[in-house]
């Protein structure tokens, strides 16, 4: 798989995972807010970190490819 095609596929990923995550952990928040078990909300806000910080590294991952991407685009026009 080409650098263009990593970086079309992981960028849209990260955003959605981020955007995700993010949801979950206000989620969480209004489990707690609620009143809910302490160990419910724990292990909801544990999960919405989890997926929040895949997506962050996702997209990061995407940003490399990008700039792979652009730096053999670079190589190839000179």
């Amino acid at each position: 798989m080409t650098h263009k095609k990593k970086w079309l596929l992981l960028a849209p990923a990260g955003l959605l995972a981020i955007g995700a995550g993010a949801s979950m952990v206000d989620w969480a928040g209004s489990l707690k807010a609620k009143g809910k078990p302490t160990g419910t909300w724990v292990l909801a806000g544990t999960v919405a970190l989890v997926v929040l910080n895949a997506g962050v590294s996702i997209f990061g991952s995407s940003v490399v490819e990008k700039t792979l991407h652009e730096l053999r685009e670079k190589a190839a026009g000179n």
